[in-house]
């Protein structure tokens, strides 16, 4: 799998984040930054996930998907559309819940938007730590058979805090 990068685009209201490659918790600080930004707007007309060159998406990351789902939910009675292909990440998007949250679209769109890379943000070991058991808890909501396949990870996070 090629190293995972997340590209984005703000323009006007509708935001883009395009996932490349292996998107993994090292990406989840900016990740998580970006998304405060966008959540700290009052602007927001579509989020859009663009998952079509994802090849791997973590737990973490697919956590702070959740996160972005249930705040444009929420906060702007929007849902996210996420656009994606590949047949694994399909079948983690459902097993995790998120085709409850989500717009999920496999179709190819015609996006036309001006990507730069994601502002880079190295977070402190206890802030990444906080943000890993967020996400895991945001999944495990969404769909209680994730309990137990994060139950113990939690456990772990927050017994070295």
């Amino acid at each position: 799998m090629s190293v995972g990068k997340i590209l984005v685009s703000d323009d006007q209201g509708n935001y883009l984040l395009k996932l490349i490659g292996d998107v993994r918790v090292t990406l989840c600080g900016s990740l998580n930054h970006h998304m405060e930004t966008i959540f700290g707007r009052q602007d927001v007309k579509n989020v859009i996930v663009d998952m079509l060159e994802a090849e791997g998406l973590d737990s973490t990351t697919l956590g702070l998907m959740a996160k972005l789902g249930l705040h444009c939910r929420k906060e702007y009675g929007i849902n996210v559309q996420v656009f994606c292909q590949n047949p694994s990440i399909l079948r983690t998007l459902d097993c995790m819940g998120l085709e409850e949250i989500f717009d999920i679209i496999q179709e190819v769109p015609t996006i036309n938007a001006e990507l730069h890379s994601i502002e880079s943000v190295s977070p402190e070991v206890d802030e990444i730590r906080r943000q890993v058991v967020e996400a895991h808890r945001l999944l495990m909501e969404l769909n209680p058979d994730n309990s137990k396949e994060f139950i113990d990870l939690i456990r772990a996070l927050e017994s070295d805090q």
